[in-house]
């Protein structure tokens, strides 16, 4: 792939500034870098706010590349808010996540009380959730299980399912808050779901690189794609990010024709960027 490697890749999952938090670039940095190297999209993720309008300012600053964006279910945008989905998708989001910061499984992992459940005591999906299902499943995005736990994300997928939403996106499963079992990934991949799968970093990741490679085989390329989740002053730059990342798993015996698959054809779809 050589200087190549990004030609016409896609990334599903990078964070960019102004934002609440420190971030490494600007929303137009992030695309003009991402065009620099020949990729065909991103999308953008914020914690905080709609970022498909942001994508729709940036687009016609940058040429050659889709810039894209969704909403997070947060407390910021109401948490799990029929309304705030509903008006991300008039914008044109192309992603909608679960809670991620705000979920009580973050809040569980940092050791504070309250988040964000999808669940009610009685374990099954709260009416707001039913209700974003429904609003999801009339529309052609990327439902997208955020930070929930992994009994949460098998009992939305089970529903989701059942509410006919195709594109169903498991945000980063090997993550430590989450730590999703390999079983419960291939069951899930049986069920045609597909899993985000960030560039694993000691800080984020139950899997180091190697691990990675290996999980992604386990499991299988059809069912993953390769993110960066960069964007973090300490962090790479997505594109960087997402350069290395590709070159170590082709190192460790990945195609090219797998990384194509991950990187390209499997988001591709996702987006109807085919």
């Amino acid at each position: 792939m050589g200087e190549q490697i990004l030609k016409g890749a896609i990334d599903l999952h990078l964070h960019a500034g102004p934002d609440v938090r420190e971030r490494k670039l600007t929303y137009l940095e992030a695309a003009l870098q991402a065009k620099e190297a020949g990729m065909k999209a991103i999308l953008i993720k914020s914690h905080s706010t709609i970022t498909a309008d942001i994508a729709s300012l940036i687009q016609p600053l940058v040429t050659d590349i889709s810039v894209l964006g969704g909403v997070a279910l947060n407390y910021p945008l109401g948490g799990l808010n029929p309304r705030a989905v509903e008006a991300a998708l008039r914008l044109g989001a192309k992603q909608i996540w679960m809670p991620t910061l705000s979920s009580a499984n973050q809040y569980r992992y940092e050791r504070k009380k309250g988040g964000i459940t999808i669940l009610t005591r009685e374990g099954k999906l709260k009416k707001e959730v039913m209700e974003i299902l429904e609003i999801i499943s009339q529309r052609d995005v990327i439902l997208s299980t955020g930070h929930l736990s992994q009994n949460e994300i098998v009992v939305l997928v089970k529903e989701a399912r059942k509410e006919k939403i195709q594109k169903i996106l498991i945000t980063h499963p090997d993550h430590h808050l989450i730590a999703m079992p390999l079983e419960v990934q291939k069951q899930l991949a049986r069920e045609g779901v597909l899993f985000d799968r960030c560039f694993p970093t000691r800080r984020t990741c139950v899997l180091n690189v190697e691990e990675m490679a290996k999980r992604i085989r386990e499991v299988g390329v059809m069912s993953s794609i390769l993110t960066s989740d960069f964007g973090q002053p300490e962090n790479p730059f997505p594109v960087d990010g997402l350069k290395s990342y590709i070159e170590k798993l082709i190192q460790l015996g990945l195609s090219e024709q797998e990384i194509d698959q991950m990187v390209r054809i499997n988001p591709e779809k996702l987006l109807n960027l085919a």
